[in-house]
């Protein structure tokens, strides 16, 4: 729901703008190393001696030239040659002394030989001073400034500040479009009030803890680094606290009146609910207006982590707008799989998409809505669809190169990225299996697919219509391998996927020019980015309070509420299970997996399971969580970027497994999986 006010319209065109900016300012800045890099291998090339002689301007020679020469009229040929001593001064007895004086301060015959290697050595200095300056021609100058913005560039120090502003400047989107993550969207007048009330609540607590902060670190004797952050954030939330009293007092046209106060509950965003409690906490419990910032800080600190979040987002928006995805669709269509089977093909093809997008959450809200209007397109009912597009990205978090992996090891230094991947393979091979077993079992006798006539020659005209996007894929990935020493990892992915799609985009644009249906390629970003910001804010705000409320659970010491020592290593993960099933149903992956590192995983440790196996049960615990209600985030984030054509209706008769179908089935394959992944290893262990 959002405004049609034109000034909300400049604001949404305005709080873009300013996003697309910044995006790409980290595209550039994390690409920046690796031009550089390449750019002084290059300078070497075309101007020999570059890296060494010709990045910086000359020093010129400390000697007097003229002074030298004029020495050696003046020398004498017999005279003694200076010795060396040790000293500061290789002509002098001591240091400082005149190397030519004698002790009673007159002038000390000087040595030809002693002139004339002076006079050499600077004669050389000179040489080559002037030779270093002739060689710094005007093509040399430009391409050392470009060489040089790429390294200054790339040193840029500034990861936090940029998260901050990626960080408010989607939520002023989400917060001006109403599209922060709720249970329930607002649908009366009362829902709308409380809503916007506990937002605003929210937002000033987080307002006034900043300042608190910033009061603090400006009041220190010490230096403080980066001391104006706390600052961006008092200002930034500030501001979306004017967003909501506006909202308060401007609700949209067309909500009807009334509204109970217990439904309007669950339109309260949970980011707002987490802060409230977060907020609430440092201030009544523990008298510490500024401990609801630090929680921030500890949110930045890693900040490389949550913008490559936001470059993800950002590239799931322009795959939407691409047709890469209808044409995968289109390879398949023509076998007409039955729609089980091909739920199945879609959650174990988008494996691979989610580890690049680095969590199920993430990929649910880029590519949610492309899944779910082409399971529609196939004949999936709302309920098939929906329950497809909240489970596709559940397969893939424990693959290469999944960013969740990638901070496991980064918190935990008992395992290896490797490892987890290793194991994680295996995982993906198992749940794959349980989920197709599961759909035999539930769908049996509609399994079968139907080939339409002649579906041999629309599967190779679909595959001719996706040899361009392949193309297209091999080469830019082939070019960031070859020429900047950048193969597509779990490092590179965040900013080499949005410019392939950039450059699909800008392809398929110009590859339809004319036609009726092409947009400009600037309309099409401009609305990308748009979207972009609305998803982002929503996403990063969690993520951004549940680092909050994990940081109330360390310190209010719930945690260590758990026994210490469970007896035996089954009874040990049966717990671990049930906890982490709670986490993940109230809390986002990057925030959870911090808090499991501070608080669980010693347990595990000291119980004896194995740290891999306890991290493999810990990704499989998440995702069931998930996937389960009350919160179900997955199914919220799929509502959150499909709409309301998501909402499913039950119909007059329909039994517990047909009215919930969309719950119970997710919830069925990931529970096999994560009994499986949790008990199994004893058998051997």
């Amino acid at each position: 729901m959002s405004d049609a006010s034109p000034p909300a319209r400049w604001l949404h065109r305005a709080v873009a703008a300013a996003l697309f900016v910044v995006l790409a300012t980290i595209l550039l800045q994390q690409t920046a190393d690796k031009i550089d890099a390449r750019l002084v291998q290059l300078g070497d090339v075309l101007f020999p001696g570059y890296a060494l002689e010709l990045r910086q301007d000359p020093t010129p020679p400390a000697c007097d030239l003229e002074q030298a020469r004029a020495g050696l009229d003046t020398c004498v040929e017999d005279a003694p040659t200076p010795s060396t001593p040790p000293g500061d001064d290789p002509f002098g007895t001591a240091p400082g002394d005149d190397p030519f004086g004698t002790a009673d301060g007159e002038a000390r015959p000087v040595s030809c030989a002693a002139a004339r290697a002076l006079a050499e050595q600077c004669a050389a200095e000179h040489d080559a001073y002037d030779a270093a300056v002739q060689r710094l021609s005007g093509a040399v100058r430009l391409y050392r400034a470009v060489e040089l913005f790429f390294r200054d560039l790339a040193r840029f120090a500034y990861g936090a500040h940029l998260l901050s502003i990626v960080l408010l400047l989607g939520g002023m989107q989400a917060t001006s479009l109403r599209a922060h993550i709720a249970l329930r969207p607002v649908r009366r007048r009362t829902e709308h009030r409380v809503s916007q009330l506990a937002q605003l609540l929210a937002h000033a607590l987080l307002a006034a803890s900043a300042w608190a902060d910033w009061r603090v670190q400006t009041g220190l004797r010490i230096d403080v680094e980066h001391p104006e952050i706390p600052l961006i954030w008092a200002v930034g939330f500030g501001l979306l606290v004017v967003g909501n009293l506006v909202h308060l007092l401007r609700p949209p046209p067309g909500l009807p009146p009334g509204g109970r106060i217990g439904t309007a509950l669950l339109t309260i965003p949970l980011f707002a609910w987490m802060a409230i409690l977060s907020g609430a906490w440092f201030l009544l419990v523990e008298g510490h207006p500024s401990g609801q910032a630090i929680t921030l800080h500890k949110f930045a600190q890693i900040p490389s982590i949550y913008l490559a979040v936001a470059l993800y987002v950002w590239a799931g928006m322009l795959l939407e707008r691409t047709h890469l995805t209808a044409r995968v669709f289109d390879l398949v269509r023509p076998l007409r799989l039955p729609v089980a089977l091909l739920a199945w093909v879609v959650v174990v093809a988008a494996a691979l998409p989610t580890a690049y997008s680095g969590a199920s959450g993430i990929f649910v809200i880029a590519a949610g809505s492309v899944i779910f209007a082409e399971l529609r397109k196939a004949g999936a009912t709302t309920q098939q669809a929906r329950m497809v597009t909240a489970m596709s990205g559940s397969l893939g978090v424990v693959l290469r190169p999944c960013l969740v992996v990638v901070l496991i090891s980064t918190l935990n230094k008992q395992v290896t990225t490797d490892q987890l991947y290793g194991s994680g393979l295996l995982v993906f091979g198992l749940t794959a299996l349980i989920f197709l077993t599961v759909l035999w079992v539930v769908y049996r006798p509609a399994l079968r697919p139907a080939p339409a006539e002649g579906w041999q020659q629309a599967t190779r005209r679909a595959g001719a219509a996706l040899v361009p996007y392949v193309a297209i894929g091999v080469a830019v990935v082939a070019i960031y391998a070859l020429l900047l020493d950048a193969p597509l990892n779990e490092r590179s992915a965040p900013w080499i996927l949005p410019i392939l799609l950039l450059i699909m985009l800008a392809w398929e644009r110009r590859a339809r020019r004319g036609g009726t249906r092409a947009r400009p390629l600037r309309q099409e970003l401009v609305q990308a980015t748009e979207t972009t910001g609305e998803h982002i804010g929503a996403l990063l705000f969690l993520m951004a309070a549940t680092v909050g409320v994990g940081a109330v659970v360390e310190r209010s010491e719930v945690m260590a509420m758990l026994p210490q020592s469970f007896g035996s290593r089954p009874m040990t993960m049966a717990v671990l299970v049930l906890v982490m099933v709670i986490v993940g149903m109230t809390m986002d992956a990057m925030g959870a997996v911090i808090l499991v590192s501070v608080t669980v995983a010693d347990i595990a440790y000291r119980n004896g399971i194995d740290p891999i196996h306890f991290w493999m049960m810990v990704l499989v615990g998440f995702e069931l969580g998930y996937l389960t209600p009350p919160v179900a985030l997955n199914h919220l984030l799929t509502r959150q970027v499909v709409g309301e054509e998501a909402d499913v209706v039950a119909r007059p008769g329909d039994g517990f497994w047909t009215r919930h179908e969309h719950l119970l089935l997710p919830m069925v394959v990931m529970g096999i999986s994560l009994l499986v992944v949790a008990f199994l290893p004893f058998a051997w262990t």
